[in-house]
């Protein structure tokens, strides 16, 4: 599919089609969903279903994980007229920070910070990733936001795998994903019927 094309049946989850499989080895995601965020009408049916399940919910402040969260993330600010926090990586942050480690999907071990002088008791946040697969980067900024006091609302991913982390997350916390309910198998299976579908 043209990354700019726009379907006239733009059917649930249609954009996800956009997306790039890994050409390049284990080291890698399986998939690039950056690909979906250059076309602008992708962009915004992906934010607006993301944002759906918390529409009636009080939110505060969304915070996006570096990096790939920083795009939904600020999209969805935007859409709700809120403010986004930035939770980075450790050692680009100037100010006073919090900090937590955990290991990503790669198994590897790093650690990511936020400033300490935004979330408050009491604050309802929304967490924003692109991808949630092991769930320890999103553990991490739960635990991240809770210590600072504030509350988290919620947690939107563009996918949220049916790992061991990933159930932890869906059982603990309000969840929103954009993959629908009848393609979650062929997510867990990291085989999309449609990448197949579309280069035949």
């Amino acid at each position: 599919m043209d990354v700019l094309a726009v379907p006239a049946d733009r059917w649930s989850g249609w954009y996800l089609s956009l997306m790039a499989p890994n050409v390049k080895g284990p080291m890698f995601a399986w998939l690039d969903p950056s690909r979906l965020y250059c076309n602008p009408q992708a962009l915004a049916d992906c934010v607006k279903d993301l944002l759906q399940p918390f529409r009636d919910d009080t939110i505060d402040l969304v915070a996006g994980i570096d990096a790939m969260g920083f795009i939904l993330g600020a999209s969805a600010a935007t859409i709700l007229g809120k403010g986004f926090l930035a939770v980075r990586k450790t050692g680009h942050l100037c100010v006073a920070t919090e900090s937590r480690s955990y290991r990503d999907y790669t198994g590897m071990e790093k650690t990511m910070e936020v400033r300490v002088d935004v979330l408050k008791p009491g604050m309802r946040v929304l967490l924003v990733d692109q991808w949630i697969e092991t769930g320890g980067t999103m553990k991490a900024a739960i635990q991240l936001v809770e210590k600072l006091g504030a509350t988290v609302a919620g947690v939107a991913a563009v996918a949220i795998e049916n790992s061991e982390g990933g159930k932890w997350i869906r059982d603990n916390y309000k969840t929103s994903h954009c993959v629908p309910a009848e393609l979650q198998g062929q997510l867990d299976r990291r085989d999309f019927d449609f990448f197949k579908r579309l280069n035949n």
